[in-house]
């Protein structure tokens, strides 16, 4: 299985030993994202690190564990798809846009998110944690 992550669900796997860093780190589970994850967690370190109560070394050892899970698709992977994509979802959140390009673009089988936007569209599925722990087969 391959999904399109949010940058929501990477920033509480940051944020947080919990259920979601288990599914990114431990899981088959392959995942994507668009660039502008990485370049907004780096942007909102600071805000990282307080909430998460961990220092700048630890915060880049987390942040590349996790980013050895999660493939990064340049923004080219996606342009072909961005008119489809603002059709779906500029409506409805345009910070979204790029995720449901991707997804477009790439073989995946949809996207995880807690964000509510996301399952205001139809077009692709939209798991959240308590669908991909069913999935795997695990408490949580």
């Amino acid at each position: 299985m391959r999904l399109v992550v949010d940058t929501n669900r990477i920033a509480a796997a940051l944020i947080k030993d919990s259920t979601t860093r288990r599914i990114i780190l431990t899981s088959r589970i392959r995942f994507v994202t668009v660039g502008l994850s990485l370049k907004e967690i780096k942007r909102y370190k600071a805000e990282f690190l307080e909430k998460a109560k961990i220092s700048e070394v630890e915060f880049y050892k987390i942040l590349a564990l996790l980013f050895e899970k999660i493939d990064i698709a340049d923004d080219i992977v996606i342009a072909d798809r961005m008119a489809d994509a603002r059709r779906i979802m500029d409506n409805i959140d345009k910070d979204d846009t790029k995720f449901i390009a991707l997804a477009l673009a790439v073989e995946n089988d949809g996207i995880w998110s807690e964000d509510r936007h996301f399952f205001m569209q139809k077009t692709i599925k939209t798991w959240n944690t308590i669908d991909i722990l069913g999935f795997l087969g695990w408490q949580n």
